[in-house]
């Protein structure tokens, strides 16, 4: 009975350890530019903040992009930016975070372009 103990506590523990990994580690950060053309607040059980730049012409050219609850002035930012021309500072995650988002991609600030 104790050695089911001790490996259901270990399990649990790579299991902590693993979340905790995908949530504080980033992949990699940036910097991307274009125009806003969405920001919304979506979802059923799980509100998240969910955008898009469009980079160019065609389909291909969109960033889609989260933003935690947390960045209360980045969701101000762009919720006034919309329609202009914006840079965003992001990092991208390991993995996608379904309550914290659709996309690998958070934004941390967001800056007008001229």
């Amino acid at each position: 009975m104790k050695i089911i103990t001790k490996i259901g506590i270990g399990i649990g523990i790579i299991i902590i350890l693993y979340f905790c990994f995908l949530y504080f580690a980033s992949y990699s950060s940036g910097v991307r530019a274009g125009e806003l053309i969405k920001f919304s607040h979506k979802g059923v059980m799980f509100k998240t903040w969910e955008g898009e730049i469009s980079q160019g012409v065609s389909e291909s050219q969109r960033f889609v992009f989260s933003v935690q609850d947390k960045e209360k002035q980045v969701i101000e930012d762009l919720n006034n930016f919309q329609g202009k021309m914006v840079k965003l500072h992001y990092f991208e995650r390991y993995k996608i975070l379904f309550w914290l988002g659709d996309t690998k991609y958070f934004v941390t600030k967001v800056e007008i372009q001229p």
